[in-house]
């Protein structure tokens, strides 16, 4: 199917079926598991055909290819800084998309994950005994995430850090 796409997207002059044509070869790399073909292939629709009607589908999508590699905070970090990212975009660039309430959601999720990344890494140092870096890590989680569910963990690992420091007052 996808070489029969490429030269729909080829051979039409009309531009009629050609960014049709080129999401369904971007879809065909979704659906085989191909995230970074699919990715790619989403750009180029989205730079050839920026004010198209299915722009907002082919954003919505980049997004949610990086959405879907989140496993949890340990490992899907960087996917969800990329999800965040793009569904962000989607935001700014089709700010009356039909996706609004799930873009939401996922980016909830996405910020979710992050926070738990950030509070991973603040736990190691504290447990390693780098109370300056566990600091650090947790008042940039309570100012960047104050929405964050773990907030108490976060409070007592930072007042911990701080009593390990000497710095009972603002422990």
């Amino acid at each position: 199917a996808r070489t029969a796409f490429l030269e729909i997207k080829n051979r039409d002059t009309s531009r009629k079926f050609a960014p049709l044509a080129q999401l369904k070869i971007a879809d065909s790399y979704v659906k085989e598991g191909e995230s970074e073909l699919a990715i790619a292939e989403f750009r180029r629709f989205l730079e050839a055909y920026p004010d198209h009607k299915y722009a907002v589908y082919a954003q919505y999508q980049i997004a949610s290819v990086y959405f879907d590699q989140i496993e949890s905070p340990e490992r899907g970090y960087s996917g969800a800084a990329r999800a965040l990212e793009e569904f962000e975009k989607l935001k700014t660039m089709y700010p009356r998309n039909p996706y609004r309430e799930v873009v939401d959601t996922k980016i909830q999720k996405c910020r979710n994950v992050i926070a738990g990344y950030e509070f991973l890494v603040g736990e190691f140092y504290y447990k390693k005994g780098s109370f300056n870096a566990a600091i650090s890590r947790f008042e940039e989680l309570l100012k960047n995430y104050p929405d964050y569910k773990r907030e108490a963990d976060v409070l007592f690992y930072a007042g911990m850090s701080y009593k390990n420091l000497g710095q009972e007052d603002k422990a």
